[in-house]
């Protein structure tokens, strides 16, 4: 039998076994249905931590538990998926929306529904730690922090995880990382992307890992491809679907199209975003998601999985530019089967509007039909004027 992506089932599983074998490291978050782990082969810290139950170890994707019996069927629900860019609330201490942020979200709250909900976190939940700005001149260092309470206006949006691999988390270092992390487990809203952390979210009976991946200090490192690789097959081995959203590439309005090889910005090594993709999902990746740019890019699939190279800034109060492919962007929607395979997708436009809000509309669907053809060809996904996305 062929899978529909191009795979025989004892290749699949075969796929997901590449990789060296370690213990993992579990932490329960109590009452969420998420598990986050820490490899011990990276040795991930307490801020990976989200509590300190221990959580048994969870079935081989193989067909057989730990014990050797035949494993019970996999679960037969579809799994949606929703992603969005980079979400800036604003920043301390003039740059806050009104109403502590509680109506921030509500023009777009229709989209943010699914049963994984993800945004990268662009910022950070503090209000105290130096700032990576104190020590620096010039117009090119921006540090981001709101509130902590501002964790409740994420968890209230319909988020259901967030992703902490990015170049701002340590905006206002130990400090406001630790702020930051401490906010989302008051509200029991998850995190990933920490050196070594796997986190997987249960849904209808799926296990579903999410993995975070930035050339950032303290985050899984996107231009070690290798290590990538390594970690990607181990969550492949804890769960039935795995997510990986990388915070990737050059910045700037005019970088829609994804670059060849490795991207620089400002002297700094951005990663190779197309490399690093294919490798994660040859390791067993299902899906990925990339931001970082502040602009879109294109989508391809590669070997059936849905490759997004980056859905842009979905909010940026007071402290993003706006204005063209800066203030379009759009809400991806994916649904997969609990073998990753694609079902079917869809990309619903948002744009920002002044002063850094996100709403209904916009020519994402455009743009991001565009370079996707003119980058992927062949591999690009087709995406109809409704939005709906389809395999080539």
């Amino acid at each position: 039998m062929i899978t529909s992506d191009g795979q025989r089932p004892q290749q699949r599983r075969e796929r997901h076994k590449a990789v060296r074998r370690h213990l993992p490291f579990a932490l329960g978050l109590a009452g969420t249905g998420v598990v986050v782990a820490a490899v011990f082969a990276f040795r991930a810290g307490p801020e990976g931590a989200a509590s300190t139950g221990s959580v048994p170890a969870p079935p081989h994707r193989t067909g057989t538990t730990v014990s050797g019996a035949p494993a019970p069927p996999r679960p037969a629900a579809d799994v949606r998926i929703t992603a969005v860019g980079d979400i800036v609330m604003g920043s301390l201490p003039d740059a806050l929306p009104p109403d502590d942020g509680a109506s921030f979200f509500d023009p777009v709250g229709d989209l943010l529904t699914g049963d994984v909900v993800l945004g990268n976190l662009e910022g950070t939940l503090a209000t105290g730690g130096p700032s990576k700005c104190d020590d620096i001149d010039g117009p090119n260092c921006f540090a981001f922090h709101v509130p902590p309470s501002y964790a409740h206006v994420l968890k209230k949006a319909g988020f259901t995880v967030m992703n902490a691999a990015n170049n701002h988390i340590d905006d206002f270092g130990a400090q406001g990382r630790r702020e930051t992390f401490d906010a989302l487990r008051s509200v029991n809203l998850p995190f990933t992307g920490r050196l070594g952390q796997i986190t997987v979210q249960r849904v209808h009976g799926v296990r579903v890992a999410l993995l975070g991946f930035a050339p950032d200090q303290g985050a899984n490192d996107l231009t070690d491809i290798p290590a990538a690789k390594r970690l990607t097959a181990r969550a492949a081995k804890m769960a039935d679907i795995v997510v990986v959203t990388m915070h990737a590439g050059a910045e700037g309005s005019d970088r829609t199209h994804v670059e060849p090889g490795t991207e620089y910005f400002l002297g700094e090594d951005r990663g190779d975003s197309h490399r690093f993709s294919r490798a994660v999902i040859d390791a067993g990746a299902d899906l990925v998601v990339g931001s970082g740019p502040h602009v879109m890019r294109g989508m391809e699939f590669y070997k059936g999985r849905l490759i997004a190279y980056s859905l842009g800034n979905f909010s940026g109060y007071k402290v993003l530019g706006l204005g063209g492919t800066l203030s379009t962007s759009g809400v991806l929607h994916v649904t997969l089967r609990a073998d990753g395979t694609y079902v079917s997708g869809r990309l619903d436009p948002t744009r920002i509007v002044a002063p850094g809000t996100p709403e209904p509309g916009g020519d994402a669907i455009d743009l991001v039909s565009g370079v996707s053809e003119e980058d992927f060809g062949a591999d690009a996904a087709r995406i109809a004027q409704d939005g709906t996305i389809r395999r080539p």
